[in-house]
């Protein structure tokens, strides 16, 4: 990634412009999204069929769409994503976009034709006649600020190249099981880069064999690994890496080989990593709301720059704390029938903010004692770590969607006050200094 051909935004702003409101729309448009092109149906307010079409996802296309629409009115979009080309797009054009969750457009689709009978224009058709019958209950998309796409879009990346480290580093530990054991036993972590530079050097049980003692030692210097604690293991582990090898000569040819592949792909891929560290780190520290993420115990400098990407700065949207706690799956599901009722974990929600939120709770264990102290007795009541994790982010969202609100950061001895005021039990719990 080139720094220099990145787009920063230099005055990085919250200000968006209004969403259009529902009872201001004259027509509802159905988007039917797909990689080379779309099919738009629009109906009116008495829900007649004023426009279907299928476009190509071409300048051109865009064209005549907006031409179309444009003859329209006001006209309100469902599509079945809240981010992309096509939403971008869309709200360029003036529209007010409706994101519908894939699941609600399959059951408006079944009740258009339960049959079971599908195609494109239906799809669009159905989503078109959902927003025109149900829109006055759904919340159009409000577009966030250049700054906060920003940081979204480069923290996404970053998830995904890590998902791809994740993928490359299972790779390699597996071609080295079917030849090189030894390796997989000197080294612990495989994300580091130093086991792959290992591999890199001496691709092979004989190749380490014939380097000798001396140059082990000066690896483990190179590397900053030579400590008294793990020196002398690895080095034992090297002198009988060629005891317990592949007997074929032709497996270790050919897993060696995609070894130092993967090893090489690894060394590139984590300096395209560090790249977006800076880059995430530089459109974190510009954005007027960083101060607050910051505040947080245990967000540290990952957490902070992705909870306050996909939380955003758009106020709106999230009215309360149970609004945000939905969202970011921490919220139970009910189920009630009868004389049956129990919660279950929620499933459809924001997975990146899920997963951003269990790793901040579980870090604020370390900086916060009520925070661990509560961990404690979620616990002691018989629940998992995962579970106990997911209630100490409960709680955590709730101080956050007020500090969001108000603008400030969080103060952990304004926290605590509060905490004595309501007679709050986790305080009971916290040991004494």
């Amino acid at each position: 990634m080139n720094p220099s051909s990145a787009s920063v935004p230099s005055t990085p702003s919250t200000a968006s412009p209004p969403a259009m409101p529902f009872e201001a729309l004259d027509h509802f448009a159905g988007f039917d999204w797909a990689c080379d092109h779309h099919d738009v149906a629009v109906v009116d307010r008495n829900g007649a069929i004023v426009l279907q079409l299928r476009f190509e996802q071409t300048l051109a296309g865009w064209t005549t769409l907006q031409q179309k629409l444009a003859a329209l009115g006001k006209v309100g979009v469902a599509i079945e994503t809240s981010c992309g080309p096509a939403v971008e797009r869309l709200l360029a054009m003036g529209h007010g976009v409706y994101p519908m969750n894939p699941k609600a457009a399959q059951r408006y689709r079944d009740r258009k034709a339960p049959s079971g009978v599908k195609d494109d224009q239906l799809d669009a058709w159905s989503m078109a006649d959902a927003l025109r019958t149900d829109g006055h209950g759904w919340r159009p998309l409000i577009p966030e600020d250049q700054a906060t796409q920003f940081l979204r879009l480069l923290c996404r990346d970053e998830i995904a190249l890590i998902e791809q480290r994740t993928a490359l580093v299972l790779q390699l530990r597996a071609a080295l099981q079917e030849y090189y054991p030894a390796a997989l036993e000197a080294f612990d972590d495989w994300t580091l880069p130093s086991p792959w530079e290992f591999i890199v050097q001496f691709p092979t049980p004989q190749e380490l064999a014939r380097a000798g003692k001396r140059r082990w030692q000066k690896f483990l210097h190179t590397q900053r690994l030579y400590n008294a604690e793990t020196n002398e293991r690895r080095l034992e582990v090297f002198a009988r890496a060629h005891e317990f090898v592949s007997p074929s000569q032709v497996v270790t040819r050919a897993k060696s080989l995609l070894a130092v592949t993967i090893a090489r792909q690894l060394r590139t891929l984590e300096a395209q990593l560090n790249e977006y560290r800076r880059q995430i780190e530089k459109a974190f520290d510009d954005h007027p709301d960083s101060h607050i993420f910051k505040s947080l115990p245990g967000t540290g400098d990952k957490l902070a720059p992705r909870l306050l990407a996909e939380l955003g700065s758009q106020r709106a949207v999230f009215e309360d704390a149970q609004a945000l706690q939905c969202y970011a799956g921490s919220a139970p599901v009910t189920i009630k029938s009868g004389r049956r009722c129990f919660q279950k974990i929620r499933r459809m929600c924001n997975k990146i903010l899920r997963t951003t939120v269990h790793h901040w709770s579980n870090s604020s264990r370390e900086k916060c004692a009520w925070a661990q102290a509560y961990y404690q007795q979620k616990r002691k009541e018989g629940k998992g770590h995962a579970t106990a994790l997911r209630n100490l982010g409960q709680r955590w969202l709730k101080i956050l969607i007020r500090v969001w609100h108000d603008r400030t950061p969080y103060d952990e001895s304004r926290h605590l006050q509060s905490m004595m005021r309501h007679g709050s039990w986790v305080l009971s719990q916290v040991p004494a200094k």
